[in-house]
Formats: C-alpha cells, sequence, structure tokens
C-alpha cells in the first residue's frame, strides 16, 4: 500500500480551503422497474461534499483512500472533474467498498460490502492549521482503520486553527457496530464547533432525548446545530439567538433523495467560509443570518433532489 504524505507534494491549500476527510465509495442503486439491476455511481458521504464543495466554488481538499480498480477511477473522475484537490488521498492496492442502496418510502437504507477494501486506509497524519475548515463524518468516522484517524485529526481541529464540522450520517447495517459507532459519533458530535444532522441521526445517537432537546443542549455550549427534517425544512439552533430559526423545503419535484443532505452540508460550509471561520470562530448570528444561511442550503440540496445525479448546483438568485 502506498501512504499520502502529511502534506500536499502539489498546491497548498488556499485561504478558504476545506479538508474533507472520509471515504468515497460506489453506490449501487435500483435502476428502472427490474429489481435484479443497479446503477454504480460514486458515493460517499464525505466524497460527496468534497464534489458539493467543489461545485459551488469553495476550495476542496479530499482525504480519503482510492484503491486500484475501476470503481476507484470513476470516483476519481468525479471528484477531479468537479475541481477537488486529491493531493492528501492514500493509494492503497486494493478495491473500492460497495453500498446498495434500498430506497423506501421512508427514506434510503443501505447494506455495505466494507472488508478488504482500500475505502477505509485513510492516510494517518494531516497537517489540518492550513485549512479553514474540516468535515467529519460518514462511516469513516465508524470503521477502522479510518476510525481512528478520522479521531486523531478532529481532535486536532478541534484543538484550534481550522472550523470543525460534524455531520454523523448515521448507518444501520449487520456490517457496523452500532454501540461502538454511536459512541464514536457522539465523541465527534461533541468535538464539533458545527452539527448538522438529520432527526433521525440524533434519535439514534440521543434516544433519550427528543432531537429539539439535543440540539438545544449542543448548541448551548457555543455551537452552531443545523437539524434537518427532509421535506419538512430545517432548523438552526444557536447560543446568540433565543430561538432557533426555521425554513420551509425549496419547493421541488422529487426526483432522487441520494446526496440530498451532503449537498446541504455543503452548502452550509460554503456559506459559513467566507464570513471568518478562521481559528475556528463562527460569525455572530442573528434570526436573519441563520435564515440566509438554511434558505441557500435547502435551494443547493433542492438542486440535487430534482435531478437523478448527485451533483448540486447553486440556486437561482431570487
Amino acid at each position: 500500500m502506498t501512504d499520502a504524505p502529511g502534506s500536499a507534494p502539489g498546491p497548498l491549500p488556499g485561504p478558504g480551503a476545506v479538508l474533507v476527510l472520509g471515504e468515497a465509495l460506489i453506490d449501487l442503486v435500483p435502476t428502472g422497474d427490474e429489481a435484479e439491476a443497479h446503477l454504480a455511481q460514486p458515493g460517499g458521504a464525505p466524497a460527496n461534499v468534497a464534489t458539493g464543495l467543489a461545485r459551488l466554488a469553495t476550495p476542496s481538499w479530499f482525504a480519503g483512500a482510492l484503491g486500484n480498480d475501476g470503481f476507484a477511477r470513476s470516483i476519481e473522475r468525479r471528484l477531479l472533474s468537479a475541481g477537488v484537490e486529491l493531493g492528501l488521498c492514500a493509494r492503497p492496492d486494493l478495491p473500492t467498498a460497495l453500498a446498495v442502496a434500498d430506497p423506501g418510502p421512508d427514506g434510503t437504507g443501505y447494506h455495505f460490502h466494507l472488508q478488504s477494501t482500500a475505502t477505509f486506509q485513510l492516510p494517518q497524519r494531516m497537517d489540518v492549521e492550513r485549512f479553514a475548515a474540516v468535515y467529519a463524518g460518514g462511516l469513516a468516522a465508524v470503521v477502522e482503520p479510518a476510525a481512528s484517524a478520522v479521531a486523531v485529526t478532529a481532535r486536532a481541529a478541534a484543538a484550534g486553527g481550522p472550523l470543525l464540522v460534524v455531520d454523523p450520517n448515521v448507518r444501520d447495517d449487520r456490517t457496523l457496530d452500532a454501540s461502538d459507532g454511536g459512541r464514536r459519533l457522539r465523541e465527534l458530535c461533541e468535538l464539533g464547533r458545527v452539527v448538522k444532522a438529520s432527526d433521525e441521526d440524533l434519535a439514534a445517537l440521543w434516544p433519550d432525548a427528543t432531537p429539539d432537546e439535543t440540539c438545544r443542549r449542543l448548541a448551548a455550549d457555543g455551537r452552531l446545530v443545523v437539524l434537518t427534517r427532509g421535506s419538512r425544512g430545517s432548523t438552526a439552533y444557536s447560543a446568540d439567538c433565543a430561538e432557533p430559526v426555521s425554513v420551509p423545503a425549496t419547493p421541488v419535484e422529487v426526483v432522487n433523495t441520494i446526496g440530498a443532505g451532503d449537498a446541504f452540508t455543503a452548502a452550509v460550509i460554503t456559506w459559513l467560509v467566507p464570513r471568518g471561520v478562521r481559528g475556528g470562530r463562527l460569525p455572530e448570528f442573528t434570526p436573519a443570518l441563520l435564515q440566509d444561511m438554511l434558505g441557500f442550503a435547502s435551494g443547493v440540496a433542492a438542486s440535487v433532489v430534482g435531478q437523478a445525479g448527485t451533483e448540486p448546483s447553486l440556486p437561482a438568485p431570487v
């Protein structure tokens, strides 16, 4: 296996660059009316976020692992075509992990094929100080050996420097250790300065509290917490505001929901980075600012929901 060095051999991150840490894999998505037919498309929440950032013109560096098969080459083409910098990626001589999507009326479930794959052989040394923000979450936060690398990098970011953004992206599958995974994701959320999570995520991680109660508790410690509820819109919690701020979901004819939450996260980061987040600082929020952020992110997520792919675009000017 070849490993990425601790710093990029090519161009260095400029102001406003975001480090995205985690997995890039292949989603096998049912297609047409044939239950046996599946479309292979690049996915993985962190890879989706990295692509979304680049599509939204935010400098994006992906620190994952790309293997040696055709799927890895497809993932690489997707990331590079979006403008994602791959100088920090590890390049193990292993195949790519697969996630078999199972869409249903309550969202998309997944069944994972993870063992002996390149996907979780993340680089172990990250110079986070060069970045304005660091994103962590997804399967890499709970699947070893990636989980240890994510935890170390998240702690380094939380200690000062970049803004640590966490999206737990809770997944339920027989291949995952629910108890250990839940512990790791709770610890990651507690480290983050920004936590974006769905109501299902929070109900799974803190089952003894309502999602609203969990968001208020996390925000009381100085975090920005963004709660997404699918077609029911989103809510932002900040200690700067007496009450949370909610916006409805942007109306759109639903074609696909895969990747919508990742596009939302990329949009939140894109909105935050130009507003002085260096040193882990958050802007001073007002209800109007929170409403503007949520409206922007909702529009970006709608651009994914309204099409067959997972590539977001900027919302049209109002």
